[in-house]
C-alpha cells in the first residue's frame, strides 16, 4: 500500500458504512420506496461517472422507441432550475441539464423529463403524458425512493466494479453487493478486438448469479469531417477513450480537459481561444457542444468546432437485451392493467 492508500482506505471504510446504513434503512422500510404503474428501466452504475450512461440510454431509445412510447427521466444535473421540467422547444442545457438536452435534440419524438425526485417526476409525467409506455431512468440506481422494475448496471472493461474500491480510495459510490439488485450488467468500453475467450474471462471473474444477464458493449465514434490538427476540448469524466480514438486518426491532437459538466467561464473562453489558435479545428463531445451553445465560446469557435458523434454498439447482445426488455415491459403493462381494472 502507498501512503495515499493508507490514508484513504480508512475513509473508504467509513463511507462504505454510511452507504450500508442508508441501504439498511430502505431495506427495513424505515425509509419509504415506491413502485410505479408504468414499466421503468434504470441505467446506472456503482462508480462515479465515466461509464457511458447517456450513450447507453440512447441505445435503449433506439431499441425500444419503434415498439413503445418512450420517456426519459433524469435528475438534470447542474441545471439552473428545480423541480419537474418537461423538455420543449424552449429548453436549454441550463434549464434541463446537458445530458437531457442532448437526448432531447437527438430524439425529438421522445419525452424528456428532469426532476430531482424520480417518484414525483414519474407521477407528474404520467399525469401530463398518460400514454407513456416505458420510462428510461438515467442514473437512478442509488435513488432508493424509487424501485425501478428493471435495473441495468454499467461497469467499464478496464475498471470492473469488482476490482475497485469505495470512495475516496477508489471510484465506487455504492457497495459491490448492490450489484445483486440488478437484472443485467453491461461491460462497457470493450476493446474492438475482443474475443469470446475474453468475455468468458470477465464472466468467470464477475461470477454473477444465474438470474443476471451479462452483456458487452463498445464505443463507436462517428466521422470527423474536418482536416488538419485538432484541439480536443472536453468537459466529461473520462476523456481518455475519446482521445485514444482521435490520436489514431490525428497523431498531433492535444487534449484540453475540464471537469465533468463544466460550464465554461469568460476566463476559460480566453484560455481556450488562445490555445485553439495553434490548431486547425476544435473537436469536442456532443454533451459539451450542447452546453456551449449560446455562449461566447461557441460563437467564437463555431466555424472551427465539431462534435464527435458517439454511439454504443452491443453487437450480437443487442437482440437478446431487446427481447428481455420487451418481455419485461409487456408483462409489467399487463400487471398494471389488471391491478387498475
Amino acid at each position: 500500500m502507498s501512503w495515499t492508500d493508507l490514508i484513504t482506505a480508512p475513509l473508504s471504510g467509513l463511507y462504505a458504512t454510511a452507504v450500508w446504513l442508508r441501504h439498511v434503512l430502505y431495506d427495513e422500510h424505515a425509509l419509504p420506496s415506491h413502485t410505479m404503474d408504468v414499466p421503468t428501466i434504470c441505467v446506472g452504475n456503482l462508480a462515479v461517472g465515466g461509464t457511458g450512461k447517456t450513450p447507453h440510454v440512447e441505445a435503449l431509445i433506439r431499441m425500444l422507441s419503434p415498439h413503445y412510447r418512450v420517456a426519459v427521466l433524469s435528475r438534470g444535473y447542474r441545471r439552473q432550475t428545480r423541480g419537474f421540467v418537461l423538455a420543449d422547444e424552449h429548453s436549454t442545457a441550463r434549464t434541463i441539464g446537458d445530458e437531457a438536452m442532448q437526448i432531447y435534440l437527438k430524439f425529438p419524438e421522445v419525452r424528456v423529463v428532469v426532476c430531482e425526485d424520480r417518484v414525483r417526476g414519474i407521477r407528474q409525467l404520467m399525469r401530463q403524458c398518460p400514454d407513456t409506455e416505458v420510462v428510461l431512468l438515467d442514473d437512478a440506481f442509488q435513488h432508493r425512493r424509487l424501485r425501478a422494475g428493471y435495473n441495468i448496471i454499467l461497469t467499464p472493461y478496464d475498471r470492473l466494479y469488482k476490482d475497485d474500491h469505495m470512495l475516496p480510495w477508489g471510484r465506487l459510490r455504492d457497495l459491490k453487493q448492490r450489484v445483486l439488485k440488478a437484472h443485467a450488467i453491461i461491460v462497457t468500453n470493450c476493446p474492438e478486438d475482443m474475443q469470446p475467450i475474453d468475455k468468458r474471462v470477465v464472466d468467470n471473474h464477475l461470477r454473477l448469479p444465474a438470474y443476471m444477464q451479462l452483456y458487452f458493449s463498445q464505443i463507436r465514434y462517428g466521422q470527423i469531417g474536418m482536416t488538419g490538427r485538432p484541439l480536443v476540448l472536453t468537459g466529461i469524466a473520462n476523456p481518455q477513450y475519446m482521445m485514444r480514438y482521435v490520436l489514431r486518426h490525428y497523431p498531433g491532437a492535444e487534449l484540453m480537459a475540464f471537469p465533468d459538466h463544466h460550464r465554461f467561464t469568460a476566463a476559460d473562453t480566453q484560455r481556450i481561444i488562445a490555445r485553439a489558435a495553434a490548431f486547425d479545428f476544435v473537436l469536442t463531445t456532443e454533451k459539451d457542444l450542447v452546453r456551449m451553445q449560446g455562449t461566447e465560446l461557441y460563437n467564437r469557435l463555431a466555424s472551427r468546432l465539431q462534435a464527435l458523434p458517439i454511439e454504443v454498439d452491443l453487437g450480437e447482445d443487442a437482440a437478446m437485451l431487446e427481447q428481455r426488455l420487451c418481455l419485461y415491459i409487456n408483462e409489467t403493462r399487463k400487471q398494471c392493467t389488471s391491478s387498475n381494472s
